[in-house]
C-alpha cells in the first residue's frame, strides 16, 4: 500500500483536482484499489465526490468522516447538521470509508475538524497512520492519496507522518515556484524533528497555458533549479470545463478532451513509476 500526500502551501494550484483525478485514473485505468482521504478542513475533495444532499444524509446516518480518526473522546459535539449531540468514538479499525465507485473509496472531510483540539506532541497526530495500519488487511488498498490543507498545520504533519511520499502540484508562475522552496523547508523541518522517512515523488504542473510568457519563464526557472529532476513530463492544461464540472462528480477522463485525458493518464503513470 503506497501512501502519497498531495501538498502545497498555496491554495488554488489544483491540488484537489489532482487528488480526485489521480484516484479516478488509478481506479479506472490502472485497476488499482484506492482510498482518497480528505484531511483539509475545507473538504473540497469531498465536495467533488458528494453533492450537498448526499453529504448531509451521510452525516445524518452517522457515517464516518476524517473527524472520527481524530476525535476520540466521548463529548458534546456541535454539528452543523444536527446541532449539539454526544459522540461516542468508534474503534479506529471500525471506521469505514465510503465507496464512490469500483476500486475508488473516500474518507470524507468534515467542516467540524477545526473544532477538534489537537496540539503537537500529544500523540493524536499519529492517528491517521494508525488508522491506515488498522485497515490495511481489511481493505487491501493499493494506493492511499491524502488531500492536505494549504497551510502548515497539525493536519499537514499528520498526513506527512502517515505517508511514504509527497507530490507537489504547482501552477507555472514565479510566485508558486518560490512557494515550493518554503514548503520544502517546512517538510525538512518536520522530517528532522519527527524522524520522517517521507520522500518527494515529484512536481506536477497544473493549470498550464503553454503559450504564455509566464509559463515560458516558469519553465526556464524550473529547468535550472533543484526541482528540474522532479518535474513530471506531462502537465495538466488549464480547462474551464474541469473547474466547471468537478462539483458535478465529473472526472477528467469523462470529459471529451483528449489532451487533458492524456495528461492525467501520463501524470498517474509517472506517479506509479516514481513510487515503486
Amino acid at each position: 500500500m503506497k501512501v502519497i500526500s498531495l501538498i502545497n502551501m498555496k491554495g488554488g494550484v489544483g491540488k484537489t483536482t489532482m487528488s480526485v483525478n489521480i484516484c479516478d485514473c488509478l481506479a479506472t485505468r490502472n485497476n488499482s484499489k484506492v482510498l482518497l482521504i480528505d484531511i483539509d478542513p475545507q473538504f473540497n475533495s469531498t465536495q467533488c465526490l458528494m453533492n450537498p444532499d448526499e453529504y448531509v444524509n451521510y452525516l445524518k446516518k452517522g457515517s464516518d468522516t476524517i473527524i472520527n480518526v481524530y476525535d476520540r473522546a466521548t463529548r458534546p459535539l456541535v454539528s452543523s447538521v444536527d446541532g449539539i449531540k454526544e459522540t461516542i468514538p468508534k474503534k479506529i479499525e471500525d471506521i469505514e470509508p465510503l465507496k464512490i465507485k469500483k476500486n475508488f473509496y473516500l474518507l470524507p472531510g468534515n467542516l467540524e475538524l477545526y473544532r477538534v483540539e489537537m496540539t503537537p506532541g500529544e500523540g493524536r497526530e499519529n492517528r491517521l497512520n494508525k488508522f491506515l495500519i488498522a485497515i490495511k488487511e481489511k481493505y487491501n488498498f493499493d494506493y492511499v492519496i491524502i488531500d492536505t490543507p494549504p497551510t502548515p498545520s497539525i493536519w499537514m504533519t499528520s498526513a506527512l507522518l502517515a505517508s511514504e511520499y509527497y507530490l507537489i502540484p504547482v501552477k507555472p508562475d514565479p510566485i508558486s515556484f518560490t512557494g515550493i522552496d518554503l514548503l520544502q523547508s517546512i517538510i525538512d523541518d518536520r522530517k528532522e524533528n519527527l524522524d520522517l522517512k517521507i520522500k518527494c515523488c515529484g512536481v506536477v504542473l497544473t493549470m498550464v497555458e503553454d503559450q504564455t510568457r509566464v509559463y515560458k519563464d516558469a519553465i526556464k526557472f524550473l529547468s535550472t533549479s533543484k526541482w528540474s529532476k522532479y518535474k513530471y513530463a506531462k502537465e495538466l492544461p488549464k480547462r474551464t470545463a474541469i473547474a466547471r464540472t468537478q462539483l458535478d462528480k465529473t472526472f477528467i477522463l469523462d470529459l471529451n478532451d483528449a489532451q487533458a485525458s492524456s495528461a492525467i493518464t501520463g501524470i498517474t503513470d509517472e506517479l506509479v513509476r516514481r513510487t515503486k
